[in-house]
């Protein structure tokens, strides 16, 4: 009993100097993002494939170029991204809507490496060929 409480007492006095050895997280420094524009027009995003690198803040610059509304889906992709807090409410259930000739911007640091699809939801926009991926290295 003596030994056991002795072993808590002790785990107890070390847990406050490792909290605070750590640091909190570097916040990201959005002046230094990188922009990377898509256009998006009718049944196509241009480009259709976006590399990126991990760990890197960009700004995304959507311009719709269409007489009529398209969206920029990629419900996985957003997901796992650091989204700007200002810029969260620009994204709703994974994508970001445009009306026609708007633009919009939206900066983030991409999530891991990996693979993600980007299509636009309007009906049958994607099964005219609105689709990419953004590949993050």
């Amino acid at each position: 009993m003596i030994v056991r409480h002795m072993i808590s007492v002790s785990f107890l006095m070390l847990a406050p100097v490792q909290a605070a050895s750590q640091s909190p997280p570097a916040l990201p420094d959005w002046s230094r993002a990188e922009t990377v524009n898509v256009q998006l027009s009718n049944f196509r995003f241009t480009p259709s494939t976006i590399t990126l690198k991990h760990g890197q803040a960009y700004d995304l610059h959507l311009a719709n170029q269409a007489s009529g509304g398209h969206d920029f889906a990629a419900k996985e992709f957003f997901a796992a991204a650091t989204i700007m807090d200002s810029d969260r409410a620009k994204i709703s259930g994974g994508k970001i809507a445009l009306g026609a000739k708007q633009s919009i911007d939206v900066r983030f640091i991409p999530p891991h490496a990996g693979t993600y699809k980007l299509r636009c939801t309007h009906f049958m926009h994607s099964s005219f060929g609105m689709t990419g991926e953004i590949v993050v290295q």
